[in-house]
């Protein structure tokens, strides 16, 4: 089975991710970890994409579908994947159609979970983070002990400087703006799954696996 994962800044899409491929016994894949493994392992597509991120610039779409194709080959994909973050426009999504052909599978399912806007700004605006250990905290959904300490190690908790309202606004109409095309996509396929994101945690989950079930 082979699922993509899509939905906003602040969705959940990473806490379904990691409660969908324990359950599933697929590999999560994103293209931030795709690109470091092609990169750990010096493969010459690694090396390409390298040179590009060490500049901090964009990796043309040519070395990220190549990189995904290279992943996608490996053996613990025999069984599916669960793409995260790929593909991101129309052009990587036709892309991810001839790759999946030419290794013999198919996209089963395209999960978009949807959440409220002034949901999604209170989740991202209240994020904070520790200095220290990199643990996460939300001031109202999961805040720490300690106002600005972290629970664990008793770091100083920040808030990153693109969690501002303006900022996150931003990026919200940018991920719309840009996704929506994506989503016509995948529904004129018939793959469209559209989930309930406002919902408790664990009942997104049981949708989620109920459709994947399904």
């Amino acid at each position: 089975m082979n699922v993509i994962f899509m939905g906003p800044p602040g969705a959940g899409k990473g806490t379904q991710a990691e409660r969908i491929v324990s359950t599933f016994h697929i590999p999560h894949i994103s293209t931030g970890d795709a690109f470091r493994l092609a990169m750990s392992q010096e493969t010459p597509l690694g090396i390409e994409a390298k040179g590009y991120v060490d500049k901090g610039l964009l990796v043309p779409d040519e070395i990220t579908n190549g990189i995904v194709r290279e992943r996608l080959q490996q053996p613990d994909c025999n069984e599916g994947s669960l793409l995260d973050g790929f593909p991101r426009t129309i052009a990587q999504a036709d892309a991810l159609d001839v790759i999946m052909e030419s290794l013999g599978k198919k996209i089963d399912h395209v999960i978009n979970l949807g959440v409220d806007r002034n949901l999604l700004l209170a989740r991202l605006t209240g994020r904070r983070i520790c200095k220290s250990c990199g643990a996460t905290y939300h001031v109202v959904f999961n805040p720490p002990k300690q106002d600005g300490v972290c629970d664990k190690c008793e770091g100083e908790l920040y808030q990153r400087s693109d969690d501002t309202e303006e900022k996150v606004g931003t990026r919200l109409d940018e991920y719309v703006n840009k996704t929506a095309p994506l989503l016509e996509y995948y529904r004129g396929k018939g793959l469209l799954r559209e989930v309930n994101g406002d919902q408790d945690i664990d009942l997104v989950t049981s949708e989620i696996s109920s459709l994947l079930r399904g």
